[in-house]
């Protein structure tokens, strides 16, 4: 019974090792894939960001609101400013994907896509 367990830990062991060695033999990383990997990785990032940005400027001016609320109801404990920061930020925030999309479109480039870079040569040089 005991053998049999440690035949069976042997088996599944040598598996494990041979699919990880297959895998790494059948295509090694270089510069290139690994730049390719990132910008593919990368790509739906503005997306992200502007979903984060959206959700907060929300967020930020809904605040604003409550601290204004806050001032009017007791203009000693509560500064006006406190207000609106809030309001400014969360406006600025809200307006970012806007100003991103507008600034992209003024440099001219109309797609997300980015090509990765490409390593032709390497030289070391020593003495």
């Amino acid at each position: 019974m005991k053998k049999f367990g440690t035949k069976l830990l042997t088996l599944q062991a040598g598996a494990i090792a041979g699919v990880l060695c297959g895998a790494s033999a059948a295509r090694a990383n270089n510069f290139g894939d690994i730049a390719s990997n990132m910008v593919d990785s990368i790509e739906e990032l503005p997306g992200l960001i502007s979903g984060v940005s959206y959700m907060i400027g929300l967020l930020l001016g809904i605040l604003g609101v409550l601290k204004l609320k806050d001032h009017v109801e007791n203009p000693g404990q509560t500064a006006l400013k406190d207000g609106a920061i809030r309001m400014v930020a969360g406006g600025a925030l809200f307006a970012l994907p806007m100003v991103y999309e507008a600034m992209r479109n003024t440099i001219g480039q109309t797609s997300v896509f980015v090509g990765a870079a490409e390593v032709n040569r390497v030289e070391f040089n020593l003495r």
